[in-house]
This record gives structure tokens, sequence and C-alpha cells, in this order.
């Protein structure tokens, strides 16, 4: 149901309704906060009150404004400004995609059209009052999401019926929280204007790969949650108004940073080579603090069984009811890939299961805005050269082409992986191809007659096909080079450390780092937080996990549909299946569909058919429920 704007409110608004962006003298203040600062107070339940009065000077959508695509049968506007006061103009503004259907449009005879809803128009299984929202979040690596300033073709969206909402947000370098604070901006603009514009803002729907499937993880889980409130007022977001979404669909998301150095270590240290003894007990001891992460996390199996890691003969975590849940998480993508393929079956030339990562190609639909590095354009469009990415800081159109990976594109730090298992050839049989996994040992069984294949162990699983491709501090590096450095910086585009678990272990070690690491430990913001508050508002699990402070401290998303490919090196498997299981287990959650796919890396992973399809097929369902 559309959200009803209170009168009084709308006809302030219209008064600076050609108000430009960041320019708002008809702004009004919002009202002043029960809750407890966001730098150090309570994560009590914030959930945006429907008595709440609508504060803004921000003007509604111009409905002499719009523009029309005479081919793809859609009106569009760029450049609407979502926020009163923004961080960096270059960014904080969007664009919409309308189905023709939708709007009844005169020509106004400058190439616009003044357009009023139309009430009998159907585009795909919707109207003009129910159709849903669609936002990508295109931000690699967490880099900053250019706006589109003219008409870019989104008809695979906008023929199912479906607005299509493309919103700018900063990236990496201007410092968490920027980029999600900007996408929520984005969100209560359209709640906002909702009787103004097609489309239901009700049902908003956000969908990212890498560093934004973990912000569209986040756009899932931090909804009016109110320690984003200090940062939204500070760009002049409208006030009153819910920035939750509906539904988030996230490929490969590179999050839970809180835990993700340690998960690394845990799942992928042991294929490291070369390590001196300091960085060799720096691995080791990441890889043991991930087991206590575990084991006071409260994460629960689908029939509701804690799961926890144990020590092994070893004397290693590698063993308990967490160890046995994720080993039928490799199982099942291994079996479902023998399910879905036809034999005999061609490795060299198919796109997923030949055992190796492919390349992280950019998501349909999304291909419009990428940003590099998060680095502000100059006024020609090109992103600025800097912290050494000249030679990947292209335009955005230039850069943004089927043909590269998001490897190319994100500036992450990544080696090369010479060893494990590489299939190629055809592979008349799945007995063949088992045999192809065992090429170097065996850690594969499969019983014919129940078509199931089994594993001996994680360990040699990730030998094979999971090695690691980072740094130790694979997120927080030694010497503070990772991307997810910069995201924790203060906006300037340098590096800060983050992780307090790695902190400590090189303190206990009298390690030469440890004193970089406590000292950007102790730094705070522009708005006086630490980066421990930081990190937590980019934790999806702090908002979903009851030992977490942040517990039932959102609106979280309904419906989520999570995809990665299980070879990549990015991260390690417990990044996506933890999420998973948190949202399973979260009161109000009514569905988790999550697959981790065979032999694909870190790419807009799928098991079968189109990934914008499939989504497009997903949101569907959830409309539908």
């Amino acid at each position: 149901m559309k959200q009803k704007i209170m009168a009084a409110v709308m006809t302030a608004v219209m008064l600076v309704a050609t108000a430009a962006c960041g320019s708002s003298p008809g702004s009004v203040e919002s009202e002043e906060k029960a809750a407890s600062s966001a730098t150090g107070g309570s994560t009590g339940n914030t959930a945006v009150s429907a008595e709440m009065e609508v504060s803004t000077g921000l003007p509604g959508v111009d409905a002499a404004a719009w523009k029309y695509n005479t081919e793809d049968d859609v009106y569009y506007q760029t450049g609407i400004c979502y926020c009163e006061t923004p961080a960096d103009e270059n960014y904080e503004t969007l664009a919409v995609f309308v189905p023709g259907a939708y709007l009844t449009g005169t020509e106004n005879g400058d190439g616009t059209y003044t357009c009023e809803i139309s009430s009998e128009g159907n585009a795909g299984a919707y109207t003009a009052s129910d159709a849903p929202i669609v936002m990508p979040v295109n931000t690699p690596g967490y880099s900053a999401q250019s706006p589109l300033t003219d008409y870019t073709s989104v008809t695979e969206y906008t023929e199912k019926g479906m607005v299509y909402v493309h919103a700018g947000c900063r990236g990496r370098d201007a410092g968490a929280p920027a980029g999600v604070t900007d996408l929520k901006a984005a969100v209560r603009y359209l709640r906002y204007v909702d009787e103004e514009l097609p489309g239901d803002a009700e049902s908003i729907f956000t969908f990212g790969m890498s560093g934004g499937g973990a912000q569209s993880s986040l756009m899932g889980t931090t909804g009016d949650n109110y320690f984003y409130e200090d940062y939204l007022h500070q760009i002049g977001a409208v006030d009153g108004v819910s920035d939750a979404v509906l539904g988030s669909m996230c490929w490969c998301p590179i999050t839970g940073l809180d835990s993700a150095d340690a998960a690394y270590e845990w799942m992928m240290g042991s294929t490291r080579s070369g390590l001196s003894d300091e960085e060799q007990q720096i691995s080791d001891r990441l890889a043991a603090s991930f087991a206590e992460y575990i084991n006071r996390a409260g994460l629960k199996d689908p029939e509701g069984h804690v799961l926890m890691l144990d020590q092994s003969s070893e004397g290693i975590y590698q063993a308990g009811s967490y160890y046995d849940y994720m080993k039928t998480v490799i199982e099942e993508s291994l079996n479902h890939f023998l399910s879905d393929t036809e034999f005999p079956y061609d490795a060299s030339s198919a796109s997923s299961g030949g055992g190796m990562p492919g390349g992280g190609r950019i998501p349909d639909g999304m291909k419009e805005s990428f940003s590099g590095d998060g680095q502000k354009p100059d006024g020609n469009g090109e992103p600025s050269p800097g912290n050494g990415t000249e030679e990947r800081m292209k335009s955005a159109e230039s850069e943004k082409t089927e043909e590269q990976s998001y490897e190319e594109m994100d500036d992450i730090t990544r080696n090369e992986t010479d060893s494990g298992l590489t299939l190629t050839g055809t592979y008349d049989t799945v007995q063949d191809y088992i045999d192809a996994l065992n090429q170097n040992g065996k850690w594969v069984e499969y019983d014919s007659d129940a078509e199931t294949a089994t594993i001996t162990d994680i360990a040699s699983f990730v030998k094979a096909f999971k090695q690691a491709s980072k740094n130790l501090g694979a997120f927080d590096q030694l010497d503070a080079g990772q991307g997810e450095n910069t995201l924790f910086g203060y906006g300037d585009g340098n590096g800060a450390h983050f992780d307090a678990r790695l902190a400590e272990i090189l303190k206990d070690l009298g390690s030469s780092y440890a004193s970089a690491y406590a000292e950007d430990l102790e730094k705070t913001d522009a708005l006086g937080s630490l980066v421990e508050m930081r990190l937590h508002m980019y934790t999806p699990l702090y908002y979903l996990l009851e030992s977490q402070e942040g517990y039932q401290s959102s609106t979280v998303a309904k419906y989520w549909r999570i995809r990665s490919g299980i070879a990549q090196g990015d991260c390690a498997l417990s990044t996506e299946m933890n999420l998973a299981l948190a949202l399973e287990q979260y009161q109000g959650v009514e569905s988790v569909d999550f697959e981790t796919v065979w032999g694909e890396g870190h790419t807009q992973a799928e098991r079968t058919g189109s990934a914008t399809e499939n989504f497009i097929d997903w949101v569907n369902e959830c409309m539908g429920d």
C-alpha cells in the first residue's frame, strides 16, 4: 500500500519544487531524537513509527520533467536529488526508469513530457500502484556507484513491469558507512514521493555482486536502524520515513568483516606457503579465534541445533557440528552440479563446474555506473586516478564491458594461485568427472546407485578448489593496503585498520604491526564514531544474531536470495553460509534462497539460466506471496 504523505508537508514541499540539489532554503529541521547517540548508545528497536511526521525540504518528482524513449516505451528522469545537503553532488542523485504504460504523457515541445500516473496501465503482471522497484548496487570492492546522467536501456526489467531506480552513491574512499547511508537516503526519498512515482515504495528490492552484494545485504539487515541516523541527517535525508527494503539479492557478498580475517585463515590458511614464523603464528591464531567466534555466535542449523567447532585430533578446529554442516553444503553444491549437468561434459567450454574460479562478470542491468575505486569524477566524467590505480581508472562508459571481470575493476589485492586442481577436456560420464577430481589423491566418493557424491574433508576441497588468493590479513591487511582498509579509513582515500581480533593477536605476539592497529582502533570519524561502531554498521550478523547487541534493532527484509561461487578465493564459504543461517533463524524473514555454485568463482554465480532472469523470476515469486 502506498504511503500517504501528509497534505501540509506536501504543500510545503511544492514551494521548493525547483530547488537545486544541495540548496534547500525551505528545509524543515528534523525533530529531536529520543534515542541515544549512534556513537555508543542503545540498540533498541528503531522501526519508524507510522505516526512520525515527514520532514524535508526536498522537492517532489517534477511531473513536467519526464523524458521518453520511444523504442523501449520507457519514461525516465535522471539527476533527481535524494538528499538536501549532499556530501558529494557528483554521486548523490538518482535516476528512475518507468514502463510507458504507467504514465500518460503530454509533450512540452522541448523534448520533455508532463505526465500523470495511469491507473489503467499494465505492464507484465503489475500496475503503476503495485509494481516492485528494483535498485542495483553495483559497487565491487565497495566502490562508488556513479549516477546515470542519460538514458540507459533496462528493458529486461521494465518489460516485466518493474520500476528501475538507479541511485548513485559514494564509495570506499569516503569511508564507511557512506555508501549504505546514500542508498538508505535514496530509499527514503522513494517513500517520500511514493504518491508521485509509479511503483510501490513498500516493495523495493536491492541487488548487487561482491561489495555490491555486501551493501545489498546491509540494506536488507539495517532497515530503520538508528546507528545510521546521524549520518543520514548529515546529508539531509528525508526524515520520518522508513529506509527498509522488502528483498535483498546478494551475489558473492563480501561481508562479515568483523570475523572475515579469522574465517579466511580457518578455511584457507592451510594453503599458504612461504610464511615467516611470525606470520604462521598469526595465521594459526586467527584460525583458532574463528572457532571462538563461531562457538559464541549461536548459529543454528535448519533443525534448530546450535552449531559448534571442536578441535580435531590434530589440535586444530576442524571438527564439530559447524564443520559437519559446512561439509554438507559443499557436498550439496557438488551434487547439484552433477544433477544439473548433462554428460558428456566439456569442462573447457562450460561456464561452470570446471573447478577454477571464473571471472566476476558484470550483472546485466548494472553495467553503466561503476566508478572504479570510488574516486570523484572530474568535470568530464572521468574518475580521478589515485592510490596507484591509474590503469584501472577509465571512464565509466568504457570500463563497464561484459568482457571484464570484477577482479579487473575493484582494485582489491589478490595473488595468483598456480596450484590446486584444473579440469579441462570432456568427461563422458559422472564417474569420469569424479575420477578427475581425485587425480591428485582421493577425496571424493561417488555412490552410483544413489547418484550421490560425498567428500572426505573440507581441507581437501580447499586444496583442490579454494586456495588463499589474498595476503595475510585478507581484509585488514597488515600494511593497511587492502580495499576494506580504505573502506574503514577516514574519507581521505587512505587505509586504516579495523580488526580488533587481529589487533589483539598482534599485541600478544609483540608484533611490530601492533601499534598501528592499536592507534587506528582509537580513531574517530567526523561524527565521533569509533571504527568498532562503523564495523557494526557494516556487519549484517550484528543485527541478526541473538548473541549480538544489535539483535532486533532493525527492520529486516522479508525476502533473501544469496548466490556465491564455491571456488572463489575472495572469502571463506562461511561468509555467505553464516548469513543464510542467521537469516533462516531470524523471526520475520519469510524466505531465504541460498546456493553456492560448484566450480564458479567470484562471479554472478547461478546453477542454471541467466542471473538477471533468475533475479526477476525471484522478485515475481516474492511479490506473489
